[in-house]
């Protein structure tokens, strides 16, 4: 299935998963890392330790080989045209959670002006909606929605866990449409929180904890890639 999009992506030069030059190179990715991504499997992940409100979270895969290259050259590369396999991989992440005979509220973590302004626009709202149209395309009911802003944030680097928790959950805001939200049929399915990597968990438990401040109940969390997976177990 990754193949086939990426088999979609006639670009010049390196491969977005290993940086290998390649004179023609036919998808975005090569055929050694073509076939890395596409043996991956969705498994639960957490950090160690969780931090308090740390939903329920399946990753694709570790933030590591060509998942970590593809991710980087999407993310800080401009290489737009990787959303939809990389939106294909997360689709997987999502279905690990969210039963099929509900309806699916996808929720993308929110990018900061300064983010969308780097990047040429949102990148996880991006993906979120490429997942969603493969998850539509399988058969599931979904809808993509924004209740949450990003306002800047400080440094982190040299906060305990429990200053980055309570920056992430101050760099919040519920959007000031949130009423409508709530009320729409839509924001009582399965809602899942879809991000691009996990590492401390603070962001994904910030979110959920917003989100559920506004009665909206949070079934877990869908990321492509987590910084380790070393205590990790099968998908759900």
């Amino acid at each position: 299935m990754v193949l086939a999009e990426l088999a979609d992506l006639v670009l010049p030069g390196a491969c977005a998963g290993c940086g290998a030059e390649r004179l023609r190179l036919t998808y975005g990715t090569c055929a050694a890392c073509v076939a890395q991504l596409e043996s991956l499997r969705p498994r639960a992940a957490s950090p160690t330790p969780p931090p308090a409100g740390f939903p329920a979270c399946v990753a694709v895969g570790p933030y590591a080989g060509p998942l970590r290259g593809a991710l980087l050259a999407y993310k800080e590369r401009g290489r737009h045209r990787l959303a939809r396999p990389l939106g294909t991989l997360l689709a997987g992440a999502v279905a690990a959670i969210a039963p099929r005979d509900r309806p699916v509220t996808l929720v993308p973590v929110p990018s900061t002006a300064a983010a969308r302004r780097e990047r040429y626009g949102d990148h996880m709202a991006r993906l979120a909606e490429h997942a969603a149209a493969r998850l539509r395309a399988a058969g599931f009911r979904v809808d993509v929605v924004q209740p949450l802003r990003a306002l800047p944030r400080p440094d982190s680097t040299s906060l305990d866990a429990s200053e980055r928790a309570t920056v992430a959950v101050n760099s919040l805001r519920m959007a000031p449409r949130i009423g409508v939200l709530r009320r729409d049929e839509r924001s009582r399915g399965t809602l899942v929180v879809a991000d691009d990597i996990v590492t401390t968990g603070a962001t994904l438990a910030a979110v959920s904890r917003r989100l559920e401040e506004a009665d909206m109940q949070v079934r877990g969390a869908a990321v492509l890639a987590a910084t380790e997976l070393r205590k990790t177990r099968p998908g759900i």
